[in-house]
Order: structure tokens, then sequence, then C-alpha cells
């Protein structure tokens, strides 16, 4: 294993596309994710695992069922496993998530926004 410094600005730029996450680092069974997204994404719950959400640009808003979480930049929150959540943004906003590796995107819901292989940057 190699022992780098990784620059989430330049990690960032190379991500094109809204939803698409990267994987940028592994840290024992979890990977380190980073997206830019806009809009919003779909209803789901991951049965098995939490789901960490920290905003690095911008402003992310999780729907729950019963309330929204409103994340600025430096901010984070953690869903615990089984919650279903919808994660929106008005404008672009990089996040980076924390996720057992192998964790689909879309969790229990699948459907057309499923990346079932999620590329290393």
């Amino acid at each position: 294993m190699m022992i780098e410094v990784i620059n989430l600005t330049k990690k960032f730029s190379l991500v094109t596309e809204h939803w698409d996450p990267k994987i940028i680092a592994q840290l024992n069974d979890y990977h380190l994710k980073i997206a830019k997204i806009e809009g919003e994404f779909v209803w789901h719950s991951h049965p098995e695992t939490d789901e960490m959400f920290l905003v690095m640009d911008g402003e992310l808003t999780i729907h729950l069922r019963d309330k929204l979480l409103h994340l600025k930049q430096g901010e984070l929150c953690v869903i615990p496993k089984g919650v279903e959540h919808k994660p929106s943004a008005v404008g672009e906003c990089q996040i980076l998530m924390v996720e057992p590796a192998g964790t689909l995107n879309t969790g229990d819901a699948g459907g057309e926004m499923t990346i079932e292989k999620i590329d290393w940057i």
C-alpha cells in the first residue's frame, strides 16, 4: 500500500458528472468517496450500514420521513442504518462520504441511478 497525500480540490476537479461518486481512499474495510450533486436523488436506505455525509462545498439537504436536515460547508451528519433518506441540493454541492466498501449508492432502492462499480480516482 502506497502512503500518499490526497488533495481533495484536485480530486473534486476530476469529478465531471453529478451523482457519480468516486472512491478516493480506503480505510480498513471502508471507502472514502466524493461526489458532486445537484437536484434530487432517490429515497433509499442502507439496511446493513450507517452512512456519513460531509459537505465540502455548497449546501446539502437530506430529506428524512419526519424532517429535513440542512448541511452547509464543513458540516456532517450520520444517517443510521435502515433510515430512509433522500439527499438533494439546489445548487452544486460537493460531498465526502464514508461507508463500507461495496455499499451501493442507492442502497435498497436500486433503479437507474444505481452505480454498480464505483471508480477510483
